[in-house]
């Protein structure tokens, strides 16, 4: 049998990462217009030759492949001349592409150039210059940047895993932390077996000591009862084991999506939404008792599912806190939590109202006192429900800094003063942090 040798030719797709590749891509995949924020239906972000460049980018300098790679790839040392690198890098940018197809993260269209080209040879339709390809982010992709941005956020701060919300009562539960008590009818059956047996034995013995002071006379046969073997478990020994009582929560997260949060030279939205995916994922995982709600609110307010998170983009809107806060109300409501809280994150002033007839009024000139007035009747409604405003606010006018604690303080809530950046820790922070829930 005869070997045939060939040169060695080291594949770079097996020195990539791809999920450090997708963290990379995060800010393509969850575009929120930001690019051409003048024109907010634009989808050019959406299109194959973004992601090229985009990958393109992070291998160079997102530190996806390994400095030494590159070197040996694409730098001085590299075999070949330039045409050959980069037809190697543009092999490497399609393998990577097809990859991400395999792996579930996008979908793209079938290819129809061939049948185009044979329509245009016949003169039939499809004649002219092919339309940009685009491709779509899938569910498992959203799903997997809420992980990685779940743990990038959480490895920032210094916090390894988390449990479920404690509060300083004690419960009988499976965890045991406290001291036993005596069993009553409702508590879950957690025997603490040991004070349990302790109560039966210094039971019988204090009966057996009775009857030894009480004479032979008090027993049938002339002597003590003594008990050989076993020991007689009565109703009233009956231990259990006390753990630390855990709270449940209800959670409505409303997500600004006016205009403003795309405009002025910073994207706030994007990380929003990169927020908001990573409390879902927090919340999916470790407190599965919780539940989460997204609200978008703009010129009106709209409940969304959760999976369309990633996807949600901005508009040319105004900001209707007021209705924002009545859809939460009535999510929140419906639900039978210990506690029930609002996430609103927004960077701007309160502009819009729905009126009676359904109409929207605006005026996006400075606070308008009816818009106020309105959008602090409806937070004085959650107040009088139980429901707490947390305010994760972008924004650091005056006036709009005195709104934002006076909401505070009529709903026993917080107010963050943030930015883009920190956002994160502040949500996530905030949500685990035991001195925000009820204590009951």
């Amino acid at each position: 049998m005869k070997y045939k040798y060939t040169k060695y030719v080291p594949n770079l797709l097996d020195d990539l990462d791809l999920d450090e590749l997708m963290s990379k891509l995060s800010d393509l995949l969850m575009s929120s217009g930001f690019g051409n924020p003048r024109d907010t239906g634009d989808d050019s972000d959406r299109t194959m030759q973004a992601l090229h460049d985009a990958i393109l980018e992070a291998l160079f300098n997102g530190g996806v492949l390994p400095d030494d790679t590159l070197e040996r790839m694409f730098g001085d040392q590299a075999e070949g001349s330039e045409q050959q690198m980069r037809d190697q890098l543009e092999q490497l940018i399609q393998q990577i592409i097809e990859r991400m197809k395999e792996s579930g993260y996008i979908t793209a269209p079938p290819n129809l150039d061939p049948e185009k080209a044979r329509r245009a040879q016949g003169g039939g339709p499809g004649e002219g210059e092919p339309g940009e390809v685009k491709f779509e982010v899938t569910d498992k992709a959203l799903d997997f940047l809420g992980y990685r941005a779940l743990r990038d956020l959480l490895g920032s701060s210094g916090h390894s895993s988390t449990g479920r919300h404690d509060t300083r009562d004690l419960s009988t539960g499976i965890e045991t932390s406290g001291a036993p008590k005596p069993y009553e009818f409702g508590d879950v059956m957690n025997i603490d077996a040991t004070a349990t047996i302790l109560n039966a034995v210094q039971r019988a013995s204090e009966a057996a000591q009775a009857n030894v002071e009480a004479g032979p006379e008090s027993c049938p046969d002339g002597a003590p009862a003594v008990h050989t073997s076993g020991i007689d478990i009565d109703y009233s020994d009956l231990m259990v084991a006390q753990g630390e009582y855990q709270s449940s929560c209800a959670t409505v997260l409303m997500l600004d999506c006016s205009h403003s949060m795309i405009l002025y030279g910073e994207d706030r939205f994007t990380p929003a939404k990169r927020v908001a995916m990573a409390l879902s994922h927090l919340i999916r995982t470790q407190y599965p008792g919780d539940t989460l709600h997204a609200v978008l609110f703009h010129d009106s307010a709209e409940e969304i599912p959760l999976r369309e998170l990633g996807r949600v983009r901005v508009g040319p809107y105004y900001t209707n806190t007021r209705e924002g806060l009545r859809v939460a109300r009535r999510i929140l409501e419906r639900q039978r939590k210990d506690m029930r809280q609002i996430i609103m994150i927004t960077d701007g002033k309160p502009s819009a109202l729905t009126q009676a007839d359904g109409s929207i009024y605006k005026n996006p000139f400075g606070l308008d006192p009816f818009v106020i007035g309105e959008t602090l009747s409806e937070v004085s409604a959650c107040a009088k429900a139980g429901i707490m405003i947390n305010t994760f606010m972008l924004a650091r006018d005056y006036d709009l800094v005195a709104f934002v604690r006076r909401v505070a303080q009529m709903c026993r809530g917080k107010a963050y003063f943030t930015t883009p950046y920190t956002l994160g820790e502040y949500v996530l922070m905030d949500y685990m942090d035991k001195k925000t829930k009820t204590i009951h």
